[in-house]
């Protein structure tokens, strides 16, 4: 009923509002039409039996990581790269808690740029963030599809790996975090990043007794 009494509000509020404005009586039926209208398009779509309840903004905002966002740029690029455009663009929809709207940035940035291996990659990890950190198979499409046009570059399987960890799937995470560290060049920044975050994944797998899985 609360759904009820808030309208009933709204529509005394817009009487008050007539008779201070002074709108023309004999005009008042084309406002009371628009209320009715409203009243029954509410009947029809909304709840009115439901109870209301405040929602807050801060509970739908989403998280970003600054280490990973700087690991990104270090490994893919930053200034003046298509990849940092559609990346700032799509974690600003992301802060906002519309994962949904984030894919949508990287798969139009694929549209445009369909042999850029590092946005296949965004758009991969972006499907598997929309799916609740699960690798659907549209995320592994797209991951397939950023290891297909760039085999030998650490970044596709560095993120397919993050990817498989933040679902849990750790063992399987372990060998593409490796081929990262291995095709990741000797003096590269990132390179150690890399290594700690291998090491650290080890350390977990052995104390959880899964050992270290084969090399993709």
């Amino acid at each position: 009923m609360m759904g009820w009494a808030m309208f009933g509000v709204v529509a005394l509020a817009a009487m008050i509002v007539l008779a201070v404005t002074r709108f023309p009586r004999r005009l008042w039926t084309i406002a009371a039409t628009g209320v009715m209208l409203g009243a029954a398009g509410y009947a029809w779509q909304g709840s009115p039996a439901l109870e209301g309840h405040p929602v807050s903004i801060e509970e739908r905002k989403g998280e970003v990581d600054p280490a990973l966002v700087a690991l990104r740029e270090a490994i893919f690029g930053k200034y003046g790269t298509a990849v940092y455009s559609y990346a700032t663009a799509a974690e600003s929809m992301v802060r906002i808690g519309r994962p949904d709207l984030a894919a949508r940035v990287w798969l139009g940035a694929v549209n445009k740029y369909p042999e850029d291996y590092s946005l296949w990659t965004g758009l991969g990890l972006a499907l598997a963030e929309q799916d609740g950190n699960q690798l659907s198979p549209a995320a592994q499409l797209a991951f397939n599809k950023a290891l297909a046009l760039h085999p030998n570059h650490p970044g596709p399987p560095f993120f397919l790996g993050l990817a498989l960890v933040r679902a849990g799937r750790f063992a399987e995470a372990r060998p593409w975090w490796a081929k990262a560290v291995e095709l990741a060049p000797e003096k590269i920044s990132y390179r150690d990043d890399l290594r700690v975050r291998l090491f650290l994944l080890d350390r977990y797998l052995a104390a959880q007794g899964q050992g270290q899985a084969t090399q993709p």
